[in-house]
């Protein structure tokens, strides 16, 4: 049994963990507090007067029927992206991590993209993607494809979980290396010596071992999807067109920034920060019953 651990001195626990607790309260407490108490302000767009009305605002959002396409954009965006970009992941790491020669290029060169900033990357699959004079738009009409993310909802709502995607790749493929590193060799090699082949390999073996890399990176890819894909969606689409690529963030910067509905883009706010945290709660509970650390 292990010593306990005593500090001397027993206010440097509380200094140690000041610093954390200060930048908590203060970029996320309070600007929630006061989320939430906006929410159920009614004010002028220029925050000159003010009453209190409860819930109307919640109430009113609530049976908004652009808030709720932007609550069934979400939903189609978010698990697209999570699924996307996690499965490219888990598929480039098993590649590289066969490769013997230059393995250490590869991975660098898969890692590179996370240090993209959200809005460049956006940028980028919009020139790609131009209907004018993107090469793989150009590529895709001279297919038969017709393709139009300006004008068609639905290209557009596939430019952008493309561009979100790919985004997110590198940082789930270095996780999945990670969680690929770890698995024991002889496991592996004593499957394929009993006559497994590769695909009931990664089934039986390598994909249940990587469950608990697999569970973090589901909780992350739903939160990055719900909140951190707003810059791409803005440089890409602005929600359009006709609202078909307006997620529940971006309503929240529209109806807030654009169209001053402070009390109404608080509650929107508060209503997503419920969501995520709802959602996150429940992977925990639910889906990591299923997640076997070795």
């Amino acid at each position: 049994m292990s010593p306990r651990v005593v500090f001397p001195n027993k206010i440097l626990p509380y200094l140690l963990v000041a610093p954390q607790l200060a930048i908590t309260i203060v970029f996320f407490y309070w600007p929630a507090s006061q989320a939430l108490r906006q929410s159920m302000l009614k004010e002028d767009p220029f925050g000159l007067r003010s009453r209190f009305v409860w819930f109307d605002n919640f109430e009113r959002v609530l049976t908004d029927p652009n808030y709720l396409n932007s609550v069934k954009v979400t939903v189609v965006f978010s698990v697209s992206t999570a699924f996307a970009s996690m499965a490219l992941a888990l598929l480039l790491a098993v590649m590289a991590d066969r490769v013997i020669r230059a393995k250490g290029f590869y991975r660098t060169m898969l890692i590179w993209p996370y240090a993209v900033a959200p809005a460049i990357a956006g940028m980028l699959w919009l020139f790609l993607f131009n209907p004018s004079i993107g090469s793989l738009a150009i590529g895709l009409r001279w297919l038969g494809i017709p393709w139009d993310p300006l004008l068609n909802g639905s290209n557009a709502m596939i430019l952008v979980v493309a561009a979100a995607a790919w985004k997110q790749i590198s940082y789930n493929f270095l996780f999945f290396v990670a969680g690929l590193q770890a698995i024991p060799k002889t496991l592996i090699e004593a499957a394929a010596i009993d006559g497994a082949g590769e695909t009931k390999r990664f089934w039986t073996i390598i994909f249940p071992l990587l469950a608990p890399t697999t569970f973090f990176l589901l909780v992350i890819n739903t939160t990055y999807a719900f909140f951190d894909t707003f810059g791409i969606i803005h440089a890409v689409t602005g929600g359009g067109p006709g609202k078909a690529t307006e997620t529940m963030v971006y309503k929240v910067y529209s109806d807030g920034a654009l169209n001053q509905l402070l009390g109404a883009s608080a509650a929107q706010s508060v209503i997503l920060m419920v969501i995520v945290i709802g959602l996150t709660a429940v992977q925990f509970r639910y889906v990591e019953r299923k997640v076997h650390y070795g």
